[in-house]
């Protein structure tokens, strides 16, 4: 997996030109993921874990950089993150194993750059 800043650069634009061409459907697509991994019975944390885990198996590394860097954000540990990842794992067998890392690889980064 590219590092997350190369695949959220070579995203940018393309998201951006989607956005002219249906307005409507993008708009509509962020009010509701904004609404759905907003807090409420279960927490924005859990969410972002939901989703890297989802991210995980549906193997989208711009979803694993997404939703890594949210669960991050929610305050989401190293820990944490691992063992949804394990569930991953669990869930998928092997290819698990090969895309869970890469949620790991995101999270040491985004951590790091934080610091920095």
């Amino acid at each position: 997996m590219e590092s997350m800043d190369r695949i959220r650069d070579e995203l940018r634009q393309p998201s951006l030109d989607l956005h002219e061409l249906i307005p409507d459907v993008m708009k509509s697509y962020v009010t509701m993921s904004t609404a759905a991994m907003a807090e409420g019975e279960l927490s924005a944390l859990t969410k972002e874990l939901l989703a890297v885990v989802i991210a995980i198996t549906r193997e989208c590394d711009g979803c694993i950089v997404a939703h890594t860097r949210g669960a991050l954000r929610a305050g989401v540990t190293r820990q944490q993150l691992g063992e949804a990842i394990g569930v991953a794992i669990a869930m998928n067998g092997g290819p698990g194993t090969v895309w869970g890392p890469r949620a790991l690889r995101v999270f040491d980064e985004a951590q790091a750059a934080r610091k920095s």
